[in-house]
């Protein structure tokens, strides 16, 4: 029965060591005669462990969120909002006034001012100014954001920005990008660090980028042709000299004729800057888009435009109104410039087409930031370093040199203090060190030089627990037990110090993974993985390996520890 328990017991140990070294050195294609070599093995363990910034190389960059436009942008948008939702609601209000200058304050004059409270309901029915404190003085009603609601709406801003530009670095191929928010709550600011990327430039150009997409009605005077302005002077003339509320002047480069509404043009060659006078709000928002994607257009290899496509709520306005509007022109807008125009010639749901003179890469990179979402607010980079590739040889080098000159000295203590039963601690050690970097690997986690500092002192925890065993079985020994009833009672004894000690180092590390920072979350990953395989190897391996010598004898009489 021993000998069968025994014998699953190996199966057990030499299944999970297989296993093992194929993760941390296996190739993860077909397998050449190279990978069989020493620097074959060793080219293939570095593609198989991700390394952190500190060991790979990379960029760090520290940006903040401009929170002043985001509130400055909000205000002026709910006030054309207030001013249209009066309206609607039948009340003759004056234009609203946005103020945005150290206050964040709109105000609108009515003529009666017995109606200030009814329209205000009505207004809060079409707006959302939850965060807004409304007055009134005479015939006016003012809505006010005070600084705790600024505090939120800047905390709130800053929160979005941190998800879209971690979606951003994900969608263009950074491996495991750190972003988190740095500094004081009230700096907005965000780090982000990418280890091992090729073009940080590209990178950086394509987090501050803006993508606010909007859909709009082209204003045209009754002709068989689209009516664009050659300057923004003459625009605006036309509408008087000044520009109303509902009403924007955008830039449009022409690209040949106007096309039909989700169709590409064919000439995509630019053509002079113009002007155009659109409706506002726009039809739809970039918020209500659902995917978009870079496609080869009609122009050849070279020209690439945009494929986009909206959510059921934008597709359902956006169905209402191309329906409505048969016969018009539509534009799209990009970042404040009409990208393309289109002539509507029957009613369209869900899909469209930005044309333009894109490449394949920044096409890419706009269908990117679209499916990412707009930014809240612009931002700025305030810090840049970038870690060389010779710094993080450098770290490796010396994090490998200590963690083997460690390995050596303990493997030689062991060996000297316990003699044939060292060789035990030494299996079971080396057993560890497999398996934690195969845990590594299978949980895409990143080592860094504080994650090597944590294996280091995995391999110290790996060894006490050895001793601790070792101990317990020469105190059995000592008090006249035999050498089976010594090592069965020795690891009885030890296991619940064991486990106890490494359940509170877990314990600790999870904390540190939780509320710490990059090279303390990188510490307690390593830590976290080695303890709990060292439960394995230092407890279930060191057992089998003394049960495997027991069976060897008969009758043990002596044991060499």
């Amino acid at each position: 029965m021993k000998k069968k328990k025994l014998v699953q017991r190996l199966i057990i140990i030499a299944l999970v060591t297989l296993a093992g070294l194929y993760i941390v050195i296996g190739p993860r294609r077909k397998p050449t005669l190279h990978d069989f070599t020493w620097s074959g093995i060793k080219a293939t363990l570095a593609s198989n462990i991700r390394l952190g910034l500190d060991l790979k190389g990379g960029s760090h960059l520290v940006m903040r969120v401009k929170t002043d436009d985001y509130l400055k942008s909000l205000t002026e948008g709910n006030s054309l909002a207030i001013q249209n939702a009066a309206k609607e609601a039948g009340f003759p209000a004056k234009e609203a006034k946005a103020e945005t200058s150290g206050t964040y304050k709109i105000t609108l004059e009515a003529p009666d001012a017995s109606n200030l409270s009814k329209i205000d309901e009505e207004v809060r029915k079409k707006v959302d100014l939850q965060e807004w404190t409304s007055s009134n003085s005479g015939n006016t009603i003012s809505w006010t954001l005070g600084p705790t609601a600024q505090r939120a709406l800047a905390e709130q801003a800053t929160e979005q920005a941190h998800k879209i530009i971690l979606s951003r670095l994900e969608g263009v191929g950074v491996v495991e990008p750190l972003v988190q928010r740095h500094g004081s709550q009230s700096s907005y600011q965000i780090l982000v660090q990418m280890p091992g990327i090729s073009d940080p430039q590209r990178v950086k150009e394509l987090l501050k980028a803006d993508s606010n997409l909007e859909l709009v009605h082209v204003v045209s005077p009754p002709s068989p042709n689209l009516r664009t302005y050659g300057t923004k002077e003459e625009a605006e003339a036309s509408l008087g000299g000044s520009v109303p509320g509902n009403r924007k002047v955008f830039p449009y480069a022409e690209r040949g004729e106007p096309t039909v509404a989700g169709q590409t043009a064919a000439d995509n060659t630019p053509k002079q800057k113009s002007w155009v006078v659109v409706e506002w709000p726009p039809v739809v928002s970039g918020n209500e888009l659902r995917n978009a994607s870079a496609v080869q257009g009609a122009g050849g290899a070279s020209a690439y435009q945009i494929s986009f496509s909206l959510k059921p709520s934008g597709a359902q306005k956006f169905g209402a109104w191309t329906g409505a509007n048969i016969n018009q022109y539509m534009g799209v807008v990009l970042n404040d410039e009409v990208k393309s125009i289109a002539f509507i010639k029957s009613q369209i749901s869900d899909q469209g087409e930005i044309s333009g003179n894109f490449t394949k890469q920044s096409a890419e990179d706009l269908a990117l930031t679209l499916r990412s979402g707009a930014l809240p607010a612009k931002i700025e980079y305030q810090e840049e370093r970038t870690v060389g590739p010779s710094l993080g040889a450098d770290s490796i080098r010396s994090g490998v040199r200590a963690s083997l000159f460690g390995l050596l000295f303990v493997v030689a203590f062991m060996l000297f203090y316990y003699r044939g039963a060292g060789i035990n601690a030494v299996v079971a050690l080396i057993l560890n060190m497999i398996l934690m970097l195969a845990a590594l690997i299978v949980f895409e986690a990143t080592l860094t030089l504080p994650g090597i500092a944590g294996i280091i002192l995995t391999i110290g925890m790996a060894v006490d627990s050895n001793v601790l065993v070792f101990e317990r079985i020469r105190e059995e020994l000592l008090s006249g037990k035999t050498v089976a009833s010594a090592v069965d009672q020795g690891f009885k004894r030890a296991i619940v110090t064991i486990i106890d000690t490494h359940v509170t180092t877990v314990v600790s590390s999870g904390f540190l993974f939780v509320f710490g920072t990059g090279p303390l979350r990188g510490f307690a990953v390593t830590l976290i993985i080695g303890l709990v395989i060292n439960l394995f190897s230092a407890v279930y391996v060191s057992r089998t390996i003394f049960i495997w010598l027991l069976t060897r004898k008969r009758k043990a009489e002596s044991l060499s520890i």
